[in-house]
């Protein structure tokens, strides 16, 4: 009778062993908040580690329009992350503007908003995309629409589908790449400023074959540099005085409507004295009106007094890098610490 009381406690001290080194794996692992979700911060928290140039793929650049030499050029990126143990973070793709003429993934007010976010537990992806003078591969049905636009306008619009097929690429080498940045694709945001943000507007609400499957391979042997296997979906858009241009295009050439119910959340800021001929005011309504007519979640904020890159602004106090965390934790359902 005592052996079996003995081998009963023993058995009961194995169980307490048993549950105590569980629940100390549990809390000292800093992986999985309860709900699984990623935790992120509410002020600037972590120290910030930088990957600069990093290669996502690679585009063809031509010597003109109608030329058919033409010579690789490597798309370049740059990651910032938080530098902790944390291998559960949101990441947030951004694109620069300049009018697909020009822009850089390092200018100052990118910088600025990458290293917020970084230091608050996001991993954050600054990308250079081919712009005009690049001079990208172009699909027919591109080159025929042309005939029927003002020549003025010729060169910025075929610098629109290589910069699109280039964030695409951008976004599939950040899920090849999940790993390695302990990010979770479940919590993907993508933004951009005017010619940035037609390009995530694009990114979020297109089809994944947009702006990917109109070349083949025989037409541009550098798709097969750009991830063409992954598979992203995006949760949320973040739209700094941009416009619908990019789904336009699809229209326009393809017949192809993309907005529907299921587009991910956006946040539409825009300056209400922006009288850029390219991206008025009007067409954050435009695209307000777009998001409405399916059911699709969109939010407005209209920076009243402000022009085209308002980087500056503020509304109640909030910068637009505290505008877009409000917006991304509530619509992506963050754990905030």
């Amino acid at each position: 009778m005592k052996k079996n009381i003995m081998k009963t406690h023993f058995n009961l001290i194995l169980v307490v062993l048993f549950f105590l080194t569980a629940c100390k794996k549990e809390d000292d692992s800093p992986t999985y908040a309860v709900n699984n979700n990623p935790i992120v911060k509410t002020d600037a928290t972590y120290t910030i580690r930088v990957d600069e140039n990093v290669v996502y793929a690679k585009g063809l650049s031509h010597e003109s329009l109608n030329s058919v030499q033409s010579t690789e050029m490597n798309l370049l990126l740059d990651v910032y992350y938080p530098d902790n143990t944390i291998e559960n973070r949101p990441v947030y793709l951004f694109m620069h503007g300049g009018g697909f003429v020009g822009g850089s993934k390092s200018s100052g007010q990118i910088v600025d908003m990458a290293e917020y976010f970084a230091a608050r537990g996001w991993v954050f992806i600054s990308i250079n995309y081919r712009v005009r003078d690049d001079l990208g591969t172009l699909p027919q049905e591109w080159i025929d629409y042309s005939s029927s636009l003002d020549a003025e306008i010729i060169s910025q619009f075929f610098a629109m589908y290589p910069a699109h097929r280039d964030a695409k690429a951008a976004l599939r080498w950040a899920v090849a790449n999940a790993n390695t940045y302990k990010i979770n694709t479940d919590y993907i945001t993508v933004g951009g400023g005017s010619a940035g943000a037609i390009t995530s507007i694009t990114l979020g609400v297109s089809n994944q074959e947009d702006y990917r499957d109109e070349l083949n391979l025989s037409q541009d042997t550098t798709l097969s540099t750009s991830n063409l296997e992954q598979a992203y979906e995006i949760q949320s858009i973040i739209d700094f005085w941009g416009t619908k241009a990019g789904l336009n295009a699809l229209e326009l050439i393809y017949g192809h409507q993309r907005f529907d119910g299921n587009d991910p959340s956006l946040l539409i800021v825009h300056g209400t004295e922006d009288t850029s001929p390219k991206t008025p005011y009007s067409s954050a309504l435009d695209l307000m009106d777009a998001y409405n007519s399916t059911g699709a979640y969109a939010a407005l904020v209209p920076l009243e007094g402000w022009g085209h890159s308002a980087w500056d602004a503020t509304v109640n106090g909030k910068s637009l890098s505290d505008l877009s965390f409000d917006f991304i934790v509530t619509q992506q359902n963050l754990n905030v610490e």
